[in-house]
């Protein structure tokens, strides 16, 4: 599959720049103060800029930055809002292009990147708020991305298993939304693949992105999980007009998808006297890559024995390994998978008939940040 390694090379970005952050922090931090308050005395009315004509500014000097891993979709919708070419620059898995001026306009996730871009905990580079985002949600042009999702196959064979996971992994989400700091130290202490004050900093904006849905309103606790029917219609179609297939036979099975041919939302609820108990008790899920706070659900679950309430036994599987969560639910490796919904319809148009069974994210995390 094309998007096979997308989301691990993605994340791969929280370990590259905390290792490049931190070598030259002392000298980094320096030089930026300097470029920055040089930009800022000859930058005149810049931050009068509106986001058009930022984008088209940034677009016009093919500054304009994203991985090409799987959401730069949502960036090339965004220029094709406005008229401009869908072309980007490639950006790598740190934020020196954008810290360098290299890309204006770069890429970032609010819960990862933009993080390590604003803050001054070890690894970040400290802008503070002399930066600010174009939001993919406030432009119209959302996808959605953190999902739950098995095989069509294990969720039929499987039902009452599935619904007991995804209402006691929703309860962990709930959970961990209502308590970041606690789950960011439930996180850590499961093996963290980032520094606690960066651990901190995800959870608390992760949590944004699970209680809020893509035009701003509040998703209460007993809604996390749900599928926005608009949000998921659109992601869809934007994955329609922007996923690209060299496959004719998988092209043209995407353009006839539905969004029944990748979702249901038939085990958002369980009830076990009148479902019955779990087929199966003993299961796994892996994610995207490394325990950090993006999956804190799951670990939270856990840790307060949610699992264990309706008759579970869950192994948490990290990602970042050879065989990404799409191919490893469906070859039958794992149980249940943590992808983006643009990365399941991917899948499913080349064959992989797997199915979305709760949507974490209600928004986009993906911005474009700049320098003020």
């Amino acid at each position: 599959m094309k998007m096979k390694k997308t989301l691990a090379l993605t994340l791969a970005a929280l370990m590259a720049v905390q290792l490049t952050a931190c070598s030259g922090s002392e000298t980094s931090s320096t030089s930026q103060t300097e470029s920055q308050a040089t930009e800022n005395s000859s930058a005149g009315s810049s931050d009068e800029m509106t986001d058009e004509e930022r984008i088209k500014a940034a677009a016009e000097a093919g500054k304009v930055g994203n991985w090409g891993l799987g959401n730069e979709y949502e960036i090339q919708a965004l220029l094709t809002k406005y008229g401009l070419p869908i072309d980007y620059i490639t950006q790598d898995f740190t934020m020196d292009q954008f810290d360098s001026d290299a890309i204006t306009l770069a890429s970032a996730m609010t819960y990862n990147e933009l993080g390590l871009v604003k803050n001054d905990y070890d690894g970040a580079l400290n802008y503070g708020d002399s930066v600010g985002i174009i939001d993919m949600n406030d432009q119209g042009v959302a996808m959605l991305e953190d999902n739950l999702f098995c095989s069509k196959k294990f969720a039929e064979e499987n039902p009452n298993t599935v619904k007991a996971f995804v209402t006691a992994s929703m309860k962990g989400w709930a959970y961990a939304c209502e308590h970041p700091e606690e789950a960011a130290e439930i996180v850590f202490a499961a093996g963290s693949s980032v520094s606690a004050g960066h651990q901190e900093y995800m959870a608390k904006e992760v949590a944004k992105v699970v209680t809020t849905d893509t035009k701003g309103n509040p998703v209460s606790a007993d809604k996390v999980g749900q599928m926005d029917e608009a949000a998921m219609q659109q992601t869809l179609d934007l994955a329609k007009k922007y996923i690209k297939l060299e496959d004719t036979a998988a092209s043209e099975k995407l353009q006839s998808f539905t969004l029944d041919d990748i979702r249901s939302t038939e085990y958002l609820t369980y009830d076990p006297e009148k479902d019955g108990a779990p087929e199966k008790t003993s299961v796994s899920v892996q994610l995207k890559w490394l325990p950090q706070c993006q999956f804190m659900g799951y670990y939270v679950a856990q840790a307060k024995g949610y699992y264990e309430e309706v008759g579970l036994t869950v192994d948490i599987i990290s990602g970042g390994g050879d065989i990404s969560e799409t191919t490893a639910v469906y070859n039958g490796t794992v149980d249940f998978g943590v992808t983006w919904v643009s990365n399941l319809i991917n899948a499913n148009a080349g064959g992989m008939d797997l199915l979305q069974v709760a949507q974490v994210y209600q928004r986009s995390a993906l911005v474009l940040v700049y320098k003020k």
